[in-house]
């Protein structure tokens, strides 16, 4: 059994103490500075242990940390627990801002301690398969990714007007709270963004000002010095939840229907989709897959599902983003 310890106990932090409980491989703490919070998700869990702070927290041993506050405090927390020895599991987005993550990476380097940043959807069995599918190059090289989706964000979390999502300084927005992971599995499967234009706007969402839907061309570095062409649109405001990743490649297409848990493939002109794979899961499937992956990457037996290089790229594309649509020009990563 590994020790974990989760930092912070809003939405995201409880789902990861529950999904890390049910691996069936760790003894899970909480650190959660709101007291009625913090007691709150210790009873619903019986955790043996629970910490108002980071500094109560560090003199215990811990096998690694999952750092579930604000964006922008991503990068002190998770260097202060590199410092103590312990491994690092960190939501997503990595950060605010480049600022102290080459100094992270040289203290986990340095130490040789496991960090990953949780990127949920390198988790979803469809996305696993896909990405399985295009390295074995029956379709041959990606030529396009076209993701489109949405989902009406005050049903699903409807404490959104007060949470980190309210400013783009905690990670707050369309671009940084959804887009990022979509952006992140499409740079997994077909390589990084190179350069990016977007268009952004707040439309509909009440109570905030940050951007709600999403407009976003670009274009990556493809395997063996390929280019692909990628579009992305994304809104926190439609009815329907519904987002599908779809992968153009030379000999076929290949999509992804996050919304059914199912991926798809068609490679004869006007022939129907062909269903590969659909799985019956919930929402907790994914972190419970993510905590596993986690798991065996700190005990030796698997890689980071999304490296701290992996996701400091997927930042810089954030921020280009959010770059992009304030300017209304091209921005070169």
């Amino acid at each position: 059994m590994q020790n974990i310890l989760v930092i912070g106990g809003g939405s995201i932090g409880e789902r990861h103490v529950r999904c890390f409980q049910k691996s069936g491989r760790a003894t899970v703490a909480l650190c959660e500075m709101r007291d009625e919070l913090r007691e709150s998700v210790t009873q619903r869990y019986d955790l043996p242990a629970s910490f108002a702070t980071l500094t109560d927290a560090l003199p215990h041993s811990f096998d690694a940390a999952v750092v579930c506050t604000p964006a922008h405090l991503h990068i002190p927390m998770a260097l202060d627990l590199a410092r103590h020895n312990i491994g690092l599991l960190i939501e997503k987005p990595l950060s605010m801002s480049p600022d102290g993550i080459d100094d992270l990476r040289h203290e986990v380097q340095s130490r040789n301690l496991p960090a990953s940043v949780a990127y949920v959807l390198r988790s979803h069995p469809a996305m696993e398969a896909i990405k399985a599918f295009l390295d074995t190059g029956t379709f041959g090289q990606p030529v396009q990714v076209v993701a489109v989706g949405g989902q009406h964000f005050p049903f699903y979390r409807p404490a959104y007007r007060e949470i980190y999502y309210t400013k783009h300084e905690t990670g707050g927005g369309a671009i940084q709270d959804a887009l990022t992971h979509i952006v992140n599995a499409a740079e997994w499967m077909v390589g990084p963004i190179t350069r990016l234009v977007a268009d952004a706007e707040h439309c509909l969402l009440d109570g905030v000002d940050v951007e709600d839907t999403v407009h976003m061309i670009t274009r990556h570095a493809g395997r063996d010095g390929t280019s692909v062409l990628g579009s992305f649109s994304l809104n926190q405001h439609q009815a329907p939840n519904e987002n599908s990743l779809t992968i153009i490649c030379e000999r076929g297409t290949v999509r992804c229907d996050l919304h059914s848990h199912r991926w798809l493939t068609c490679s004869e002109p006007g022939a129907n989709w062909k269903v590969e794979q659909q799985f019956d899961m919930d929402r907790d499937e994914m972190f419970i897959r993510q905590a596993a992956a986690f798991l065996d990457y700190l005990e030796g037996s698997a890689e980071a599902a999304c490296s701290l290089q992996q996701g400091q790229q997927t930042l810089r594309v954030n921020l280009a983003a959010l770059q992009s649509a304030k300017t209304n020009q091209w921005v070169q990563l």
